[in-house]
């Protein structure tokens, strides 16, 4: 540890660290455009000038060690001058474009040049023009603004794992750019705007919609990918403008996967806004009343069942649970996609180890997931992991793809998982030598006919490789949206037999789940397959429309907020499911959310704890199924097209654009 005085204040900190970050420890702030501190040192604006004692000139701190007994000053006539100076190179070429740039109310330049700038300008030349580039259908351009602090090119080299962003020519001739103009190819591109600290690069759907200030903000969760990314919701007027993500370095960081970010214009189309009867074979809109009258009707006497889809809260799950308990139905389920997840123990559907976990891991096998169209905050996390300390890791899945980071392709099928499973693979020893191995199985892995055998056998490969230690959990299940874990902890296991006559399908879109002449109800917020089926259909609340539960693929349980209101008469799902439960005799006990929330704890207590806890592996008994039974056949993940993959992102015109853009059989 080095002692460090900022302007008279003495501050202890690590050896190593730089003078910036000294100073934020004893609680000065120091302007940066360049410097971020989840991104390589560039050093390269000069905005965060300091001195240092016996030091000639001002140094830049972020770029700059400490060591023991230094002095740093952060405001005297030196440093004040410096930055003055700075400040007014940087603004020689940057237009006047305050009043109509998307990054006003919340530019760092605009920030920094009022606290730390000039009020005068001695330059007179012609500003320089450069032009704009062309990065895809969701960052927009406007490189007159640019500062060049190359904050752009490090994101989307070192996290992103795409270095298709850099620098041509020198001086004041240099711009950034793709050199050859092409869409980035990224899921994580929307950070670029967040990182960028002018108004170089903004959001394209957001151009010139509405000023921060204008805006009511809301914390909630996303739920379109599994990873349970910490998001703020930017409203008014009743619709949602913007999704930002919020810092939780336990799950994303700052970051935040594109179609989380950018799906939301999905959330006003195709929305189901009042109840709907068939009648005569037609749907016809209908009151409230009519539509439970009618499932009384069809449900009376039947064998009843409940199906709950991908993005579904705890609170709807559990009303549901009860429901159809009380209707005297057991027939519950949740893996709309078939996979065979045992649900017996928790610890054999979660990803264990925690998002944050994968930092500690020193050495991965990836079997059958492309985590970077299923997971792409994850994916970043992984990539972190193997850029900082070499983390091999072995992929069995498809040959070619590229996750970002180098890996070890092992096989395609489950030829490769049988020979790791039999201790004789050359990726065994890699295993074994390592502290903290882990394992990342995807779901998509399970959505087969032997996907009993391959949990088994994933199960067996950590078992005997040591992921399974009293400290450390190194079994991991990837889901690939918000709301397939919660259910799983309710208990929508007990599958749905052939013969059942009456289903409630909540926000479900299983069509060749439904058997031919069964009554079904379909309760959501978008009409495609299930609604289409549907006998009756009630209108529900997406994600941004509720108080709700969710639980992300760690097993985190985290708590997303109504941001607007649901659209005409939808109404939350729990509230529909409690007035329903009047008409059909079965009155639910609860009457507030509250009351659910209770309810939901009384269930199971993972939902009244504080989220993830960090575990070991006590009990390495494996989940039901035959490791032998596994066929050669090769996995493949089931999200093809990243830009469409749920009912809110079929929804959105901003991710048909992706589509079209980014694969091109979606052109066709």
């Amino acid at each position: 540890m080095a002692k460090v005085t900022v302007d008279g204040i003495e501050v202890e900190v690590p050896n190593g660290v730089s003078v910036l970050q000294a100073c934020e420890a004893a609680g000065k702030e120091i302007p940066r455009f360049c410097y971020h501190e989840r991104l390589s040192v560039a050093g390269n604006c000069r905005m965060c000038l300091v001195e240092v004692e016996k030091a000639p000139k001002p140094i830049a701190s972020c770029a700059y060690p400490v060591a023991d007994g230094m002095k740093v000053f952060t405001d005297s006539p030196m440093v004040r001058n410096g930055r003055r100076g700075v400040m007014e190179f940087l603004l020689i070429n940057h237009p006047l474009d305050c009043p109509i740039c998307d990054q006003g109310g919340e530019c760092d330049l605009q920030d920094q040049a009022m606290a730390f700038g000039s009020d005068a300008s001695r330059y007179r030349e012609e500003k320089r023009a450069v032009k704009d580039k062309y990065l895809g259908p969701l960052v927009k351009t406007i490189m007159n603004r640019c500062i060049q602090c190359t904050r752009c090119v490090r994101f989307a080299t070192e996290v992103a794992g795409v270095p298709e962003l850099g620098a041509t020519n020198r001086g004041e001739n240099m711009e950034i750019g793709t050199y050859v103009e092409k869409a980035l190819t990224t899921e994580l591109s929307g950070n670029l705007i967040d990182i960028c600290p002018v108004g170089a690069l903004t959001s394209r759907p957001y151009a010139f919609v509405s000023r921060p200030w204008e805006l009511r903000k809301t914390d909630s969760v996303d739920v379109l990918d599994a990873t349970g990314t910490n998001v703020r919701v930017d409203a008014r007027a009743g619709e949602v403008l913007r999704i930002l993500p919020r810092t939780n370095d336990d799950v994303n960081e700052e970051w935040m996967a594109d179609r989380g970010r950018f799906a939301f214009d999905g959330l006003k189309r195709r929305r189901l806004d009042r109840p709907w009867v068939r009648k005569n074979g037609k749907l016809h809109p209908a009151s409230w009343t009519e539509a439970f009258t009618a499932i009384a009707a069809g449900f009376a006497g039947r064998k009843l069942g409940a199906v709950v889809g991908d993005l579904v809260d705890a609170e709807a799950a559990v009303a549901l649970r009860d429901l159809m308990a009380g209707l005297g139905s057991t027939h519950l389920e949740c893996r709309m996609d078939g996979a065979a997840i045992d649900a017996s123990r928790r610890d054999f559907y979660t990803f264990n180890t925690g998002i944050a976990g994968i930092e500690e891991a020193d050495a991965l096998l990836i079997i059958g997931s492309n985590p970077r169209l299923e997971a792409p905050v994850i994916n970043a996390r992984i990539r972190k992991r193997v850029a900082t300390s070499g983390c091999p890791v072995g992929f069995i899945g498809p040959r070619g793809l590229n996750l970002t980071y180098a890996h070890d392709w092992l096989g395609e099928g489950g030829t490769t998982l049988k020979a790791l499973v039999g201790g004789d693979h050359r990726f065994n020893e890699v295993l074994r030598a390592a502290k903290r191995p882990m394992l990342i199985l995807g779901r998509g892995a399970l959505a087969r006919a032997d996907g009993a055998a391959v949990l088994a056998a994933a199960w067996q490969v950590a078992a005997q490789n040591g992921m399974l230690q009293a400290d450390w959990h190194g079994f991991n299940l990837l889901h690939q949206f918000g709301g397939q874990v919660a259910p799983l902890d309710l208990g929508f296991t007990t599958g749905i037999p052939a013969d059942v006559q009456g289903l409630w399908l909540l926000g479900a879109e299983p069509p060749a789940m439904v058997p031919e002449g069964a009554f079904v109800v379909y309760q959501g917020h978008h009409g495609e397959a299930g609604a289409a089926r549907a006998d009756v259909i009630l209108p529900g609340a997406a994600y941004t429309e509720k108080d709700a539960t969710w639980v992300n693929t760690e097993g985190r349980v985290q708590r997303g907020r109504l941001a607007v209101y649901p659209p005409g008469e939808a109404r939350e799902d729990w509230k529909v499911l409690r007035a329903a439960s009047e008409v059909l005799g079965v009155r639910l006990p609860y009457d507030s959310l509250d009351a659910v929330r209770a309810r939901l704890a009384e269930v199971n207590p993972v939902f009244a704890g504080p989220g993830f806890a960090a575990h070991g592996c006590t009990d390495t008994a494996g989940p039901v199924g035959d490791a032998a039974g596994v066929s050669d056949a090769a996995f493949a993940s089931n999200i093809l097209n990243y830009w469409q993959a749920d009912v809110v992102s079929r929804a959105s015109a901003t991710m048909a654009e992706c589509a079209r853009t980014y694969l091109p059989q979606a052109a066709e």
